[in-house]
């Protein structure tokens, strides 16, 4: 039997909030959250995207802080990135509706004037990223004596993008006494080292074992040995969309995501796909995330600024076009489907320098993800020399990491090891890759 909101002590403007965005009942991470929140504890929550922690945290503020007071912030929730504050910011006025509660989100591209101005006229929460909150503070235009509660969420992405020392001043301009609230994907030493510094006795809430794939996830595993052969097997993929109702398409940089995006265009025109990443205006990645949202394109190639906190429903494929190499990135990609018990399907790319980053995310979650053998239409292509050498020294690279005494191995005979081994390897999981495999050595051959 589900726990309903009504079994909460929230008072009718946030219940009919709630009942206005659709919610019935409690999710697990909001079951276990809400009354030590409610109670006024410190809360260490290990929790994925796409779980409900958002209103497990902001429900609660918003209950304690009641209705407007003052000019100055009385809660301050940190977030990594400038998506995920714009988010979190919405979510906050949803169930905020009926009370007069003042929030303003605080990030980076964009000028802070008339961010500046918003807080002027009187804040009661305020949603930002870590730079741009010290920014607007150390100019002089946030008190922060008032601060009751404090959310860091996303705390080891936040780690990851090296935000640890904006974290640290921040702790020091807010109030000693204040509520502390701390959110994270996965439970890693560093996030340990924070908690022991930002917490106070806290209750400790985890919903699923650290960072385990949604059960409603199916995940597939292609080998490929090459970019072009990647961009082939896409093709493929993309060939049959019937059923893909919303794709997401993950790329490890913004080069590569602007190459995917140029072909998609190609085959589907631009009414149908949108491009999110660092290099884009603010206002263009704004856009891009409501088209998808909305239903006006299909299909949305990202880099990992999106792959968290982006609360989009119906996303019912996920393709991993590059493995991320932050391996915890993995969980949070294709947290994007299978959602809210829908199910989704996570598809990745893997080409013989990514190897090294599968085995570590499948250690990470203690899963052995399927491989599948690449479809018969699926044209093998050769590797071009230069592709070939960068994977050389890539996979040189991972061997120091694990053996620092490693002396490497780069030269040409490695290079031909290495493609031997990625060559079996998919022949194995896939029977008809064995006729392009000749062909590839005897090029190899040529070239040298």
């Amino acid at each position: 039997m589900g726990v309903n909101f009504e079994d909460f002590k929230f008072n009718r403007q946030i219940l009919n909030a709630i009942a206005d965005a659709g919610y019935t009942e409690a999710t697990p991470v909001q079951q276990k959250a809400i009354p030590p929140i409610l109670n006024g504890q410190d809360v260490m929550g290990i929790a994925q995207t796409g779980t409900g922690k958002t209103a497990a945290y902001m429900l609660p503020i918003i209950m304690r802080l009641k209705y407007a007071q003052g000019d100055h912030p009385r809660a301050l929730i940190i977030a990594p990135t400038r998506e995920l504050a714009i988010q979190i910011e919405e979510n906050a006025k949803e169930f905020a509706t009926y009370t007069d509660l003042r929030i303003v989100a605080l990030y980076g591209g964009l000028g802070p004037k008339t961010q500046i101005e918003q807080v002027a006229k009187g804040v009661d929460i305020i949603v930002a990223t870590p730079g741009r909150f010290m920014d607007i503070y150390l100019d002089g235009h946030l008190v922060v004596k008032l601060l009751q509660v404090l959310v860091l969420d996303e705390a080891d992405k936040m780690m990851d993008m090296g935000f640890m020392p904006q974290i640290n001043r921040i702790l020091e301009v807010v109030p000693r006494k204040r509520q502390n609230l701390l959110f994270s994907a996965t439970m890693s030493d560093k996030i340990h080292q924070l908690a022991g510094n930002f917490l106070e006795s806290p209750t400790v809430i985890e919903v699923t074992p650290q960072a385990t794939p949604a059960q409603t996830v199916n995940q597939r595993l292609y080998y490929v040995p090459n970019i072009k052969t990647k961009i082939n097997l896409l093709k493929i993929l993309l060939a049959e969309p019937d059923d893909i109702k919303k794709l997401m398409i993950f790329c490890k940089t913004r080069v590569t995501a602007e190459d995917v995006y140029k072909f998609l265009i190609r085959k589907f025109g631009d009414k149908q796909v949108k491009v999110l990443h660092a290099n884009k205006g603010q206002n263009t990645r704004i856009n891009s995330i409501n088209a998808f949202k909305n239903d006006e394109v299909k299909i949305l190639v990202a880099t990992d600024v999106a792959s968290r906190g982006i609360d989009v429903s119906d996303v019912s494929h996920v393709i991993n076009f590059d493995v991320p190499f932050v391996v915890e990135d993995y969980v949070h990609r294709i947290g994007r489907t299978g959602r809210a018990l829908q199910s989704g399907e996570a598809i990745t790319f893997c080409t013989p320098a990514e190897e090294y980053y599968i085995r570590k995310t499948e250690k990470l979650i203690r899963q052995t993800i399927p491989v599948f053998p690449l479809p018969e239409a699926v044209f093998v292509e050769e590797t071009p020399y230069e592709e070939r050498q960068a994977q050389a020294m890539e996979i040189d690279l991972q061997k120091r990491k694990d053996d620092p005494d490693f002396k490497g191995a780069f030269h040409e005979k490695k290079t031909l090891n290495q493609r031997k081994k990625f060559d079996a390897a998919k022949s194995k999981s896939n029977p008809s890759a064995r006729s392009a495999k000749p062909r590839s050595k005897r090029s190899f051959k040529k070239k040298h």
